[in-house]
């Protein structure tokens, strides 16, 4: 973690900050977002969004643009493709210098607290960007908040179920999902046993790994103490947990490059019988075949550990206003129409979006029984760390992680080394157990 912001970074911010200062175009130099609020019609100019979704996505976010420049024809929006996996230093780069950033960046629910700490990202409290905000769900908020400001208005999320195959479990005499990991294990013995099919293949990702802690008691850190905990006893059991099943003769060995992509593809050639897996995967998993009949994927919650409780991460874009930008009025308005219950209604049918808002779960939306699963599922998803950084974080995991899994160290000595790493190079003021 960042001790303090650099001497480069402090220039930056004194940049964007008299940039900020200037005139916006359509908007002044008032950030309350008053005339978007009293007068929006009056509102004028043009704005660059950062888009970083997927190419096959745009032509939906396409169609909103339109329908939002017919709602404000005073506004021109320049939607802008911009690779996630750049995006995040590309932004941290041109807010830097002042020059290049876009006036709404889509931000992965990771970066909101390290661009915030920054100071390169617009607070939005009583702004109408955070039109309506009691309608969203308190998870993915909460990962737009940074030090008692909201940075972010929550556009999508996404959380972690239980994916299974249907027509195995019934061959197998399985009638329903497990509940447990214990349940999990038999699980995966009983179809093995009855029907030749492996029961799982873990991902070797350190993110696919936090149903395992959370479901012991266990988390990454305490941010309030200051204090990395990922190694308490707690972690250790979820991680043997995790362990146990990779040593089981019931599940597929973890690739352990290109892990998620292996397990996916087990999973929807009908390999495996259930995976652990994230909403954005089930397009993938129909075009498999076994799942060719819709109808044949099982959704539930992740399993929960010995506690009895089950947990699993939250993730998730959100829309942000950069701090520099000359036309916050217009990006104040461009934000609130592409959160609204209707946009997010429509990204939900057409793209398999999960919504952030309560009332865009509309019949409609919730008539897939994809999305009525994983609604479900957020009620028992929890915040990762809310830190600038917290990406790194999870370069480390993966590593330390795919050691564990490979038997090359014992849990706790993998989480152990997991935990000098984080403290010696990230987060240097957090105590360790």
């Amino acid at each position: 973690m960042r001790r303090g912001i650099t001497a480069a970074a402090i220039a930056g911010v004194l940049a964007l900050t008299a940039t900020a200062c200037g005139g916006d175009t359509g908007g002044g130099g008032d950030s309350s977002g008053k005339k978007a609020a009293e007068d929006p019609q009056s509102v004028s100019g043009s704005i660059t969004w950062w888009d970083t979704s997927n190419e096959a996505e745009g032509p939906t976010y396409d169609k909103l643009i339109a329908a939002f420049q017919d709602e404000y024809p005073k506004i021109k929006v320049n939607r802008t493709s911009v690779s996630f996996d750049q995006a995040e230093q590309k932004f941290k780069t041109a807010a830097q210098s002042g020059k290049g950033a876009p006036d709404v960046i889509r931000t992965d629910v990771g970066w909101s607290a390290g661009f915030a700490n920054l100071g390169y990202l617009q607070p939005l409290d009583g702004t109408p960007a955070l039109d309506g905000v009691d309608d969203f769900l308190p998870g993915p908020l909460s990962t737009a908040k940074w030090k008692d400001e909201t940075v972010g208005v929550p556009q999508v999320t996404d959380t972690l179920g239980l994916l299974y195959n249907k027509k195995i479990f019934k061959e197998a005499g399985i009638a329903k999902p497990p509940a447990t990991w214990d349940e999990f294990v038999a699980t995966a013995k009983t179809v093995k046993k009855k029907t030749g099919v492996a029961g799982t293949q873990l991902n070797p990702e350190g993110y696919f790994s936090l149903p395992f802690l959370y479901g012991e008691g266990g988390d990454m850190l305490d941010v309030d103490g200051k204090k990395i905990t990922v190694n308490s006893p707690e972690g250790v059991k979820g991680m043997e947990t995790a362990l146990e099943l990779v040593r089981s003769d019931v599940a597929l060995k973890p690739a352990t490059t290109d892990g998620y992509v292996a397990a996916q593809t087990s999973f929807k050639d009908g390999e495996v019988a259930m995976i652990v897996n994230g909403p954005w995967s089930v397009s993938d998993a129909y075009a498999g075949k076994a799942f060719k009949d819709k109808d044949n994927l099982g959704i539930a919650d992740v399993p929960a550990g010995s506690t009895g409780k089950a947990g699993a991460p939250i993730g998730g874009h959100n829309y942000s206003v950069y701090r520099g930008s000359k036309n916050k009025d217009a990006s104040y308005l461009f934000v609130k129409f592409m959160s609204s219950a209707k946009s997010q209604e429509l990204t939900a049918k057409e793209i398999n979006t999960l919504p952030t808002r309560k009332s865009a779960y509309t019949a409609e939306v919730t008539a897939d029984p994809a999305k009525k699963a994983f609604q479900q599922s957020l009620s028992i998803a929890r915040t990762r760390p809310v830190i600038p950084g917290v990406g790194d974080l999870f370069v480390a995991f993966d590593q330390h992680y795919v050691k564990i899994l490979r038997g090359d160290v014992s849990p706790k000595d993998g989480l152990d080394a997991l935990a000098k790493e984080w403290n010696d190079k990230l987060l240097k003021d957090y105590a360790t157990g």
